[in-house]
C-alpha cells in the first residue's frame, strides 16, 4: 500500500531529497516545535522528530509529528525499540497512521545509560530489523505480527538508520542489507565527517545493488566549535571525526561560520556520490541554521 508520503513521492521522482531534524523539547508546550516548524517550513521534504533523544524524557515524537502536520510540515517520527514492546510499537504505529503520519524511522534508541535516568529498564523486545519486519507486515499484509487481521492497514513509508563508521567496518554493509531485506524504503546515515570511509562504504553498497533497492540519505551535522568536534570524536560511539576537521574548527576565526562552510562542502561532495539520494541534516540544538544550509547548498525550492 502506498504511504501517501511527500518524502516517498520526492524520492520516487528521483529528486535529491532533503530531510532535517527537529528535537522535541523537555516540555509539554508545543511552542518549540511550532517555532522550528515555521522557521524551517519549505526547506526540507520531511522533518524527523526524535524519540526521547539521548535517553532523556521529551515531548513524544508522535505528538511532535502531529504539531508539524498542523504547521504544514511532513513529519518522520522516530520510534525506538528501547521504550516499547511489540504491542506498544504496533499500537503506536496504528495511532500515528490514524493521525496522518506516514513516515517512520525504526531505530534501537540510545541506551538508557547515556541519559539522566539510568535506573530505567529498557525493553528491546524487538530490534530495529524486526521492527521493520513487523511494520512491513502490517502495511503490506494487513495483519499484526501475531496474525490477526487489521480492519484498515497503516499507510507507511519505512525508514532505518545506518552507521558506515562503526566497527567492524566489513559488517556495516551486511547490516544495511538486512534492513533493506526487512523493508526499509529509505536509509538515513550517521553524520559523515570521514568522507573517504563513507565512499568505501558506498562502493560496497553499490556492489550489492542496495542503492537500487532503497533510498540513501547521507547524514550531515554542522559543527559549532572545535570543542563540539572533539566531543563527537572522543565521546560519541561509532563516530569518526578526522583530526583535520578538529584542527580546521580550532583555527577558525569564526567557528560557527566555518562549521557551516564545512557542511556546505560536505553536501556538495555528497551530491556527486553515486547511490546517494539526498541528505539528512542534523543541526542538533541549532535548528535555526537549516534554512541557510539548504539555501547555500542550492537545494531550493523543495517542491
Amino acid at each position: 500500500m502506498k504511504a501517501g508520503s511527500e518524502l516517498e513521492r520526492a524520492l520516487g521522482a528521483g529528486r535529491f531529497a532533503v530531510t532535517a531534524e527537529i528535537g522535541p523539547p523537555k516540555s509539554s508546550s508545543p511552542e518549540t516545535i511550532i517555532k522550528h516548524a515555521r522557521a524551517m517550513r519549505g526547506h526540507a521534504d520531511a522533518f524527523n522528530l526524535t524519540d526521547n533523544q539521548t535517553a532523556m524524557v521529551r515531548l513524544s515524537s508522535i505528538a511532535s509529528g502531529v504539531i508539524c502536520l498542523q504547521e504544514g510540515l511532513e513529519p518522520v517520527i522516530q520510534m525506538t525499540c528501547r521504550d516499547r514492546n511489540r504491542l506498544a510499537m504496533q499500537s503506536d504505529i496504528l495511532g500515528a497512521s490514524a493521525l496522518g503520519i506516514r513516515n517512520v524511522l525504526c531505530i534501537s534508541g540510545d541506551h538508557q545509560c547515556f541519559g539522566n535516568q539510568r535506573e530505567a529498564k529498557n525493553v528491546y523486545d524487538l530490534d530495529s530489523i524486526q521492527q521493520l519486519m513487523v511494520f512491513k507486515k502490517m502495511r503490506d499484509e494487513g495483519t499484526v505480527w501475531g496474525g490477526d487481521k487489521l480492519e484498515v492497514p497503516p499507510k507507511l513509508f519505512l525508514g532505518a538508520a545506518a552507521n558506515p563508521f562503526a566497527d567492524p567496518f566489513e559488517f556495516r554493509v551486511h547490516r544495511l542489507a538486512k534492513k533493506v531485506n526487512a523493508g526499509a524504503d529509505f536509509i538515513q546515515t550517521q553524520s559523515i565527517y570521514d568522507m573517504d570511509r563513507f565512499e568505501r562504504w558506498m562502493e560496497q553498497v553499490r556492489e550489492r545493488g542496495l542503492h537500487e533497492r532503497t533510498h540513501i540519505l547521507a547524514g550531515v551535522m554542522p559543527l559549532k566549535s572545535h570543542k563540539v568536534a572533539l566531543y563527537m570524536k572522543n565521546k560519541v560511539s561509532g563516530m569518526i571525526v578526522p583530526d583535520e576537521v578538529v584542527d580546521r574548527m580550532r583555527s577558525a576565526s569564526d567557528p560557527k561560520a566555518e562549521g557551516l562552510r564545512l557542511c556546505h562542502e560536505q553536501i556538495e561532495h555528497l551530491k556527486g556520490v553515486e547511490g546517494v539520494h539526498g541528505v539528512h541534516i542534523m543541526a542538533v540544538a541549532w535548528e535555526e541554521v537549516v534554512p541557510q544550509i539548504v539555501r547555500d547548498a542550492g537545494l531550493l525550492p523543495r517542491s
